[in-house]
């Protein structure tokens, strides 16, 4: 069809240069028999008006071709570090989603005391791959399996009912999600500023279970409440499952395109479940050394707390490049006479500080009440010239579980950790990023610790920490 378009564009070029050639030789037409020449005109003429209706009917037809190949393919694709396919009338939406974190840890574990070996090991620390999408414009899905450890275990797995209010977020949610306790925790570990979350998360979060829960926000506010089992794992492991209900609030009284301030806390209570056998499966509260993951643990209840409550305030601050977040955790757990007739408490704070030296802005999402993706000003790719995202950060962190120590037996290593940690990130474009940590923790003794009796003692009192980590990351 395009062939005859051409052919037929040919035509009626040949036509106006013919009657061209005829009016530049008006002196020999006058000499020709007029009435001939008018003929000729006229035949021409039509010609040419039979060639116009021929072109205007090719384009015509080329046009609904076009028209009919379109809609009848029905997709749209966009880029987002993989290609998210989706209906022109967005009713249906797909994305294949996943991330792979790769890990060196170096750590002098201060075997003097601590009787621990030194590290120096990689790990594949994350190596997730998944789907998500949006069936019939409301209906949400998302699923991703981790497979790092030598083994593989379901991260979320929900459908999602979404878009019941009139709110940028509004979701009710069925299945394995996060339970939404702190800023840290709700950040993707895809845009954390550090390699890992502060040390009260990691001894007091549990971070994943089955449930069903509601998510909401808009740009100024976020809450997120659920209440939940086991999580897939533990499925067939008890009798009676142990429970969790939380609750979350945030709010954003300054978010713009400068300035973003952040409030937020949240509550949670949990119950132990019972294994089947019919022992209970008691909690217990611990943390990586010198926040790495390949760290031994040196402060460490062990399993004695049936029930517990966590209560968490969250702020944060940024102005442009430069941004200040800071959380402090409280958890009182609820022991039972077989272990101590105590209800210890235990807290752990962090208050961190980063800028971005390239310029870029921390990316905030105030209908969920966390951070999202960097976005890379000058990427660097073959060809562009860019250096990418250039971060600085530091923090300290505190985490204390030397609460009633001295009471209760097990506590030979119930301590304190207090954390320091220095970091640069790299984040070569919006979907990859190179993190590098120096982190020193000191650890310290139960508040029996001085008289050696054993009771309320830690035995790596006295422990310095440190350690050097670095991580390659890539999401889509």
């Amino acid at each position: 069809m395009i062939g005859g378009l051409k052919k037929a564009s040919v035509y009626l070029l040949a036509g106006v240069s013919a009657i061209g050639i005829l009016a530049s030789g008006g002196t020999a037409a006058k000499a020709a028999d007029t009435a001939a020449l008018e003929a000729q005109m006229r035949a021409m003429q039509a010609q040419m008006r039979e060639l116009q209706r021929q072109v205007n009917e090719a384009k015509h037809d080329a046009a609904s071709a076009k028209s009919s190949h379109g809609s009848g393919l029905d997709l749209k694709v966009k880029w987002k570090g993989a290609p998210e396919l989706s209906s022109t009338d967005g009713k249906f939406k797909f994305k294949v989603r996943g991330r792979i974190m790769t890990d060196y840890n170096g750590i002098n574990q201060d075997k003097s005391v601590t009787g621990a070996d030194d590290i120096s090991a990689v790990e594949l620390r994350r190596a997730r791959i998944g789907v998500e999408g949006t069936v019939y414009y409301d209906w949400k899905y998302k699923f991703e399996m981790d497979f790092a450890g030598n083994g593989s275990s379901v991260k979320d797995a929900y459908v999602a009912y979404a878009n019941w209010a009139p709110w940028k977020k509004s979701e009710i949610l069925l299945g394995q999600f996060h339970v939404a306790n702190s800023l840290d925790e709700m950040t993707s570990s895809r845009f954390i500023t550090f390699m890992e979350r502060a040390s009260f998360v990691d001894a007091f979060i549990h971070e994943r279970q089955i449930g069903a829960g509601i998510y909401a926000g808009d740009h100024h506010w976020s809450v997120q409440t659920g209440y939940y089992g086991a999580e897939t794992g533990d499925q067939s492991a008890f009798s009676t499952d142990y429970t969790t209900a939380s609750v979350r609030g945030t709010v954003a009284p300054i978010n713009n395109d400068t300035t973003v301030v952040h409030l937020g806390a949240s509550y949670r209570h949990r119950d132990a479940g019972t294994e089947r056998g019919g022992s209970a499966d008691l909690f217990r509260y611990r943390a990586h050394a010198a926040d790495l993951h390949l760290a031994d643990r040196f402060i460490n209840t062990g399993h004695l707390a049936e029930s517990d409550d966590l209560f968490v305030l969250e702020g944060a601050f940024v102005y442009k490049s430069f941004s200040v977040q800071g959380e402090y955790a409280q958890l009182q757990a609820n022991l039972p006479a077989s272990v101590a007739n105590v209800n210890p408490t235990y807290n752990g704070w962090y208050v961190d500080a980063s800028y971005f030296l390239t310029g870029e802005m921390r990316n905030y999402k105030a209908d969920a009440g966390e951070f999202g993706r960097v976005k890379v000003k000058h990427p660097v790719f073959g060809g562009s010239g860019g250096w990418g995202a250039w971060q600085i950060a530091g923090r300290y962190d505190s985490l204390d579980l030397s609460s009633d120590a001295s009471r209760i037996s097990a506590c030979t290593e119930c301590g304190t950790q207090d954390t320091w940690l220095i970091g640069l990130n790299w984040w070569l474009t919006d979907y990859t990023a190179l993190k590098f940590n120096v982190t020193q923790s000191h650890i310290g003794g139960g508040n029996n610790a001085a008289t050696g009796s054993g009771l309320g003692y830690n035995k790596n009192n006295g422990a310095d920490v440190t350690g050097f980590g670095m991580r390659a990351q890539v999401d889509w």
